[in-house]
């Protein structure tokens, strides 16, 4: 019996360093701790489990029970296939994918063994493949569930452990809430069923997925694009700079460019090779200008149209381009709004736009989207952060009416999704439609900068800021928990010089939404502001929408910039003294 329900944290870690079950060297790494006498970086990693949150676990590589190891991938993985088993399904079997981080195959290897011993086949990728392939591969394989070993774009000492259900979205009520009670009613590592891969492969209870489910998943997406003649005719216009920041882009982004015409294709040297130290970045985000840098670098020195880069998993895409002499990062709302009005105006030209036409988008994400399909009659709905949510939502329209028209899915975290056939964010997809935007604005004269515009000029400027602050440990969560009570029990009407004409606390559960730890402030110009901690990372993130309706658009980018840098001062100030 492992037991490590002791009172203290010391007690856990000496639990943790004596017992046989553990690796010697997982023993050793705690046992040095416990030597040194270093109580701080003990409580971090015993003071509690590893928190499961509703689309799984992400944490610091290391050994004991509040870090990402073999042995709480293991728990996590027994967890999930007790909710498989029961579901009663007749062979049951779950997907596996894995990026570029440090052991990501070893814990995709060790999640198939627990399947495996739990008598549930596990097809896993032959090759480190993008979170939308794995959500491709669960709707392909008819399988029950998914995994897809990441952390996303976190630091190299990060990883985690994603979990999908049989409709290839993340796992939604009442599946993650049974998994997270099996998670915690867990408290023997050595009760967790496993066996070796070899002998699960012998057994034909893990398989491998090679190129034939690779190939499908790219005939499916190619089919999508919504102007496919004006890409094999004209993709060798667009220089094009990728960069997979060392992630598990390279192969299904160079390719799905490829498959479009786009044959100007530069891919970043240093970045190309999958490096879980990512060793030319300091974080693998591409919402980040400095991951972006060398890209830009070989952009400048090719005269290429355009940058794009994607994270870790590729499921974000980042953008920038040279306008008029001065380098441009687009931000996620920016691509969002691009990506949605090509898609709406080339859907209506071509005349295959429906009347129940849909776009699915999150409550943070800028409303000048609601603005384009007010416009073009499509119906838009709004969701709780993250793409699970949105992902949900689909699901929820394609059961409850079948003949609506998905057209585009975004939240403003540079994550994209506009075809049907996966339920997550598509980094691979959004590096093929932003060629595709970028192609058809060019042969119009136009970079993507000037597009904004004049989409400004015709639906209205808005202008929306993240701001991302990080607490980390223990000590970062009780911070964080103090900023969104301060916040929530907050009895100013004005906030920054901006008088406040409602609150929404979605804690609540209202607006048919799920609860969740989301504060909106509504101005009464218009603005909006909402507050919320990251389920997937150590911080807290402030989102600021505003609009301007008067003057000329330099004006109105003026006017809105002064508003926004008035409301970072107080939110800051606000947040350095909870």
């Amino acid at each position: 019996m492992v037991n490590l329900n002791a009172d203290s944290s010391l007690e856990r870690a000496k639990a943790w360093a004596a017992n046989p079950l553990f690796d010697a060297e997982s023993r050793k790494e705690i046992q040095a701790l416990i030597e040194k006498e270093d109580l701080k970086e003990i409580d971090e990693r015993f003071y509690k489990d590893l928190e499961f949150g509703t689309g799984g676990i992400r944490s610091i590589l290391g050994a004991g029970i509040n870090r990402i190891n073999t042995y709480t991938i293991r728990k996590a993985t027994q967890a999930l296939c007790t909710e498989v088993l029961a579901q009663k399904t007749s062979k049951p079997s779950i997907c596996i994918s894995y990026d570029s981080r440090r052991m990501s195959f070893e814990f995709a290897k060790t999640a198939a063994e627990v399947m495996a011993g739990n008598g549930i086949k596990a097809y896993i990728y032959e090759r480190l493949n993008p979170v939308a392939m794995l959500s491709f591969a669960v709707r392909l394989k008819k399988a029950q569930a998914g995994v897809m070993i990441t952390a996303s774009h976190n630091p190299p000492e990060y990883n985690g452990y994603k979990v999908f259900w049989s409709d290839g979205a993340q796992v939604t009520p009442p599946n993650d809430q049974n998994i997270i009670n099996h998670y915690y009613a867990i408290h023997d590592f050595g009760s967790i069923k496993h066996i070796s891969f070899e002998e699960g492969l012998s057994k034909g209870l893990i398989e491998w997925m090679g190129q034939n489910v690779e190939d499908a998943y790219h005939e499916a997406i190619l089919g999508t694009a919504p102007n496919l003649k004006l890409c094999r005719e004209n993709g060798d216009r667009l220089k094009i700079v990728y960069t997979p920041i060392h992630g598990a882009g390279l192969v299904p982004c160079t390719r799905a460019l490829h498959d479009l015409g786009f044959t100007d294709l530069h891919v970043v040297p240093e970045q190309a090779k999958p490096d879980g130290n990512f060793p030319t970045v300091k974080s693998p985000n591409p919402e980040n200008p400095s991951a972006l840098k060398l890209a830009v670098e070989l952009m400048e020195k090719l005269n290429a149209d355009i940058v794009m880069g994607s994270d870790p998993d590729t499921d974000r895409l980042g953008v920038a381009l040279k306008h008029k002499g001065e380098i441009v990062y687009l931000t996620g709302n920016q691509i969002g709004v691009l990506k949605l009005h090509y898609i709406l105006s080339t859907l209506k030209e071509q005349g295959k736009l429906s009347n129940n036409a849909y776009v699915v988008k999150s409550i943070v994400t800028t409303s000048l989207l609601d603005v384009l399909c007010e416009r073009f009659g499509v119906t838009i709905y709004n969701t709780l952060t993250g793409f699970k949510w949105i992902c949900g939502k689909m699901n929820e329209i394609e059961k409850s009416d079948p003949t609506k028209q998905f057209v585009f899915a975004t939240e403003e975290s540079f994550g994209y999704l506009s075809h049907n056939f996966a339920r997550d964010k598509d980094g691979v997809s959004s590096v093929s439609l932003m060629a595709e935007v970028a192609l058809a604005y060019k042969l119009k004269g136009l970079d993507l900068v000037d597009a904004l515009d004049k989409i400004y000029e015709e639906y209205g400027f808005t202008n929306e800021t993240l701001l991302s602050l990080d607490y980390f440990g223990k000590e970062g969560q009780e911070k964080i928990s103090r900023i969104m009570t301060n916040f929530r029990n907050m009895k100013d009407k004005v906030m920054a010089g901006n008088s406040i004409s409602k609150v929404k606390d979605y804690s609540e559960g209202i607006e048919g939404l799920p609860k969740s730890n989301v504060l909106g402030f509504f101005f009464e110009n218009g603005d909006q502001f909402y507050l919320r901690p990251s389920g997937t990372e150590p911080k807290i993130k402030f989102y600021f929408m505003i609009q301007e309706k008067s003057g000329t658009l330099a004006e109105k980018k003026k006017n809105a910039q002064a508003k926004t840098d008035k409301l970072l001062s107080f939110i800051k100030g606000e947040a350095e003294r909870a």
